[in-house]
């Protein structure tokens, strides 16, 4: 992912210590489902060390694998936009230890400080922008005909 959606880039300082005293830490093994596709969306995450990995559901086949997320990465953001269900699942690859925070407290620090949810809201929809592209592109790369992206 760019570092602009990364949390260390993509939040001021005052932002990123007041959405930091909001987290808690957790970890989890590798193997781990953290969401699936169509559940509830009541929490996210900002991954420590580990990965993983963002899944698509294709009927009939294994869930598409979307995206590798990493050190210092948003993992979800259907947490923040109505009706609040995960767009994607996610898995861990490997053990994963990260800051869990409760959506409806972050969405409530964001409605309480404008500029705070502003900031906030900017940097998920860097990431939904960049998850959707690469959604598109490894989507292209599974199913799509030999040379259909061609510009012939």
């Amino acid at each position: 992912m760019t570092s602009t959606t990364t949390l260390s880039m993509a939040l001021p300082v005052e932002h990123r210590d007041r959405l930091m005293g909001l987290a808690r830490e957790v970890s989890f093994e590798a193997g781990t489902r953290l969401f699936e596709e169509g559940r509830k969306a009541d929490r996210f995450w900002i991954i420590r060390t580990g990965t993983v990995l963002l899944d698509l559901h294709v009927p009939g086949r294994r869930p598409a694998v979307i995206e590798s997320l990493g050190h210092g990465e948003l993992l979800g953001w259907s947490w923040h936009y109505a009706p609040f269900v995960w767009q994607l699942g996610a898995e861990a690859l490997s053990p994963v230890r990260a800051w869990e925070f409760d959506a409806r407290a972050v969405r409530a620090a964001c409605a309480q400080d404008p500029e705070f949810g502003r900031a906030i809201a900017t940097w998920v929809g860097r990431v939904v922008a960049h998850r959707l592209q690469a959604s598109r592109i490894r989507l292209l790369d599974l199913y799509a005909p030999h040379g259909s992206g061609s510009r012939a």
